[in-house]
C-alpha cells in the first residue's frame, strides 16, 4: 500500500534515521578491498574509534508512519512488485529500464531488460564514486603547495588535484573553499620573508596529463558549463562563483594561478614587486616547500559531487583514482580505474562502455543491473568504505539534485535516497529505500530515447522509487 501523505510529510527526520539504521545493519565482517597500490596523496591513519555515523541511533525514531529497519521484515513477491512497477513505468518516447533487488539478500525482485546496457547519465558516478573510495580512500586530502622555484626569484604553485580551492581564506566548515588560496599566499609571503627584486609566478600542472577535453563529449555542452577543460587545480569547482551556473572559465588552473598570483601580491605589500602574468613551469625535484593547504577529505569532496551531480568534480576525483593506482592521471588512466573498480564490485566488465567519469557521454553503457549490483556493495557490502557515498545521495524533496523533486505530497519524500541522471534524452534514477514492512529494496530505473524536456519522464521513476516506499507488494 502506499503511504498516506502524513507519512510523507513525517519523513523529514527519518529519512536521515533510516540512513543510520541501514548503515549500522550493514556492516559484516571484515573490511575487504582491492588490492590497488597505496594512495599517492597522503591521508591521516584512520581512528580506531567508531565513527559517529555508523553508531546506532540514541532513541527510536519519533515517526507513528515510520518503519524500523529490520532484516526479519517478509520479502515482498517479484510479481506484486512488478504490477506496481509496470503500471508507473511509463515513458514519453523511448522506454524504461529497471532492475530492483532485495538489499538484504540480494534476489531480484523486479527486472525489466535490467541486464541490458544503456546510456545511464550520471548514474554512472556510482561507479566512479567507488573507484575514488577503494583507491585514495576516504580520509584522504590532497594538499596544494608552493614551492620554490629552479629560476632565482621565482615560486611554483603545485597543483595536488583540489578543485574545490577558494580564492580567500580557507574556511574549515566549508567542502568548497576548505582550502583558500590567500591563506596559502599569506603563509607562502611569511616564508619568503622580504623580497629583494622581481618575484615571479608559475604554475606546475603535471600531476593530470593527456587531453584536457573529452572528445567523446558534446562540445554544446562544453559551451554550456556543463563541463570545463580538466585540470589537478581550479576555484569554486571551475565555477566563477560557489554554485554559479553558465559558461566556465576557459582556463581553469590559469584561473586558479593567477588568482593565487594576485593574493600573493597583496600578502606581499605594495613594496613587492610580483610580475604580472603566471607562467607554466614544472616544480624542481626536492625544491624547498614554502607553504600548503589541505582540501577536505575526499568523501566530502565526493559526497557534494553526488549531492549536486558536478560533472567536473567528478572527472577530476576520476583521475585522482587512476593515479592513486598506479596509473596516468588522464582520460585512459580513469577509464582503466573505473573499469577495474567494476571487475572487483560486478565480476566482470561485459557490457559496459566508459567514455568518461561523470556520464555525460551519450556513448556510455552500464546496465540497471550493474547498478543496482553497485548500491547493494554500498548499503550492505563488505567494504565498508563505500559506505562514505551513501552520505552523497539526494533525499527525495530535500536535499541536491532532488530537492524540487517529490512534493510533500508524494509518499516517497524524504524516504528515497538516489543518484539522478539527466540528459536530453536520458533519465536516470539508483538509490535505496526502505519499505513499509522494513526491508531494505535497492533500484534502478534508467531511460532511454527519451522526449528531451517532457516532465513525464521524471515523474514515471520518481512514482516507481516512490511505490516501493510503500510496498509490502504480498
Amino acid at each position: 500500500m502506499i503511504p498516506s501523505p502524513d507519512r510523507a510529510h513525517r519523513a523529514v527526520t527519518w529519512g536521515l534515521v533510516s540512513f543510520l539504521v541501514v548503515v549500522v545493519a550493514a556492516i559484516v565482517g571484515a573490511v575487504v578491498g582491492p588490492a590497488f597500490p597505496a594512495p599517492l596523496l597522503p591521508r591521516p591513519t584512520p581512528s580506531v574509534s567508531t565513527p559517529p555515523w555508523l553508531a546506532p541511533p540514541s532513541s527510536d525514531a519519533p515517526l507513528a508512519g515510520a518503519t524500523p529497519l529490520t532484516g526479519t521484515a517478509p520479502e515482498p513477491v517479484p510479481a506484486s512488485v512488478g504490477k506496481q512497477l509496470d503500471s508507473l513505468l511509463v515513458s514519453d518516447g523511448g522506454s524504461f529500464s529497471g532492475e530492483v533487488a532485495d538489499g538484504l539478500t540480494g534476489q531480484t525482485l523486479y527486472s525489466r531488460a535490467g541486464n541490458e546496457p544503456v546510456a545511464p547519465a550520471s548514474n554512472l558516478k556510482l561507479l566512479t564514486a567507488a573507484a575514488v573510495l577503494t583507491t585514495l580512500g576516504p580520509d584522504a586530502v590532497l594538499q596544494t603547495r608552493v614551492e620554490r622555484g629552479s629560476t632565482p626569484g621565482s615560486v611554483v604553485l603545485v597543483a595536488g588535484g583540489d578543485v574545490f580551492l577558494g580564492a580567500g581564506e580557507s574556511q574549515p566548515g566549508q567542502v568548497v573553499g576548505h582550502a583558500g588560496l590567500a591563506t596559502l599566499a599569506r603563509e607562502t609571503a611569511a616564508a619568503l620573508g622580504p623580497v629583494h627584486g622581481q618575484l615571479s609566478v608559475q604554475l606546475d600542472t603535471s600531476l593530470f596529463t593527456g587531453a584536457p577535453i573529452n572528445p567523446a563529449w558534446d562540445p554544446e555542452d562544453v559551451e554550456a558549463g556543463q563541463i570545463a577543460p580538466i585540470a589537478p587545480i581550479a576555484l569554486n569547482i571551475a565555477r566563477t562563483q560557489p554554485g554559479d551556473s553558465g559558461p566556465r572559465p576557459a582556463d581553469p588552473a590559469m584561473a586558479a594561478g593567477t588568482a593565487f598570483r594576485d593574493a600573493l601580491a597583496a600578502a606581499l605589500g605594495p613594496g613587492a614587486d610580483v610580475a604580472d602574468g603566471v607562467s607554466l613551469a614544472p616544480a624542481a625535484k626536492g625544491a624547498q616547500q614554502l607553504a600548503s593547504v589541505a582540501s577536505s577529505p575526499v568523501a566530502d569532496q565526493l559526497a557534494y559531487t553526488l549531492q549536486e551531480s558536478d560533472n567536473y568534480a567528478a572527472e577530476t576525483l576520476a583521475r585522482l583514482a587512476a593515479a592513486a593506482s598506479g596509473r596516468e592521471a588522464s582520460i585512459a588512466g580513469a577509464r582503466a580505474v573505473l573499469e577495474a573498480t567494476a571487475q572487483h564490485i560486478l565480476g566482470t566488465t561485459a557490457g559496459l562502455q566508459l567514455d568518461d567519469a561523470s556520464g555525460l557521454a551519450i556513448s556510455d553503457r552500464i546496465s540497471p543491473a550493474d547498478l543496482v549490483t553497485l548500491m547493494r556493495a554500498m548499503t550492505t557490502g563488505d567494504d565498508a568504505r563505500l559506505r562514505s557515498a551513501l552520505d552523497g545521495l539526494p533525499i527525495a524533496g530535500l536535499s541536491g539534485t532532488l530537492a524540487k523533486r517529490y512534493p510533500p505530497s508524494s509518499p516517497g519524500a524524504g524516504f528515497v535516497r538516489a543518484k539522478t541522471g539527466t540528459l536530453n534524452t536520458v533519465i536516470g534514477l539508483t538509490g535505496y529505500v526502505v519499505d513499509s514492512d522494513g526491508r531494505l529494496l535497492v533500484f534502478s530505473f534508467v531511460g532511454n530515447g527519451l522526449t528531451p524536456g517532457s516532465p513525464a519522464n521524471a515523474a514515471a521513476v520518481d512514482a516507481a522509487a516512490s511505490a516501493l516506499a510503500g510496498c509490502g507488494c504480498r
